[in-house]
């Protein structure tokens, strides 16, 4: 059993797919947790009144595009005030709208930069500083992506995205121990979530792939990623930091 229980604990991009699994994992913990969505009240709602319901915690959700500096401020000062601090920062809210590269405008890669890379880096150096303020220390985490080590067609400049987000958790590592912060990442290969959910069904194209790819022939589940959450969030990952946890397979064992 990780020691997690009573953690505050925010998360971007909560209402589906990895993000609910994250927020089904700590809830379990019996953490108070805030997650922010983009034009998902409907699902946000529903998802909060199911997850108090089973796990008998509290559970909020504030609407919020991480793109956006001034809603990302008015989240994270919300959150704070909901919740009278943040002990957990998950940055896992993001996008991959699937482009060939010669059909990338500048507005979609800016979109996925934005969304991906610097929204982020805006939510997590202002939950920094709430931990710092608090003295208590704390955990940040990333959701990364196998993408930000060996890129794939058509999703160029998600890749490029989530290569600068694993970097930006290292560098916030280095700097942050002093603070008793530690700061991680959780890198996923193909999680069958909605965001890619077309081409998860394409099986003549998935099969051959899981067959020349992965040691674990299925593609992932967001329920997959909830022991690396948990571990990472915990007291138990004290001296972990600037550190990775590929949750994909072994995709990234491929050469």
């Amino acid at each position: 059993m990780f020691e997690i229980k009573g953690k505050r604990v925010l998360i971007t991009g909560g209402s589906r797919g990895i993000g609910l699994s994250y927020v089904d994992a700590l809830a379990k913990q019996g953490c108070e947790i805030v997650f922010s969505h983009y034009m998902d009240t409907e699902k946000a709602v529903a998802e909060c009144q199911r997850v108090e319901d089973t796990f008998n915690t509290k559970i909020h959700h504030i609407e919020s595009d991480i793109a956006d500096e001034k809603q990302t401020e008015d989240m994270v000062a919300q959150a704070i005030d909901i919740l009278g601090g943040i002990d957990i920062m998950i940055s896992n809210g993001g996008i991959c709208k699937f482009t060939e590269f010669m059909d990338i405008s500048l507005d979609n890669w800016n979109r996925h930069m934005n969304v991906n890379l610097n929204g982020p880096f805006r939510v997590t150096q202002l939950a920094a500083k709430q931990m710092i303020k608090q003295g208590d220390g704390g955990r940040i985490i990333f959701t990364t992506s196998v993408g930000a080590y060996r890129s794939n067609a058509k999703q160029t400049h998600y890749c490029v995205s989530k290569a600068g987000l694993s970097l930006l958790s290292m560098g916030m590592a280095i700097e942050l121990g002093e603070h008793n912060i530690t700061v991680n990442s959780i890198a996923p290969g193909w999680i069958h979530t909605d965001i890619n959910d077309k081409e998860s069904r394409d099986l003549k194209s998935v099969e051959p792939w899981i067959d020349a790819k992965l040691s674990v022939a299925r593609l992932g589940k967001p329920k997959d990623v909830e022991s690396a959450v948990l571990f990472l969030a915990s007291k138990e990952a004290e001296y972990t930091t600037g550190s990775t946890i590929f949750v994909d397979g072994g995709w990234n064992a491929q050469l």
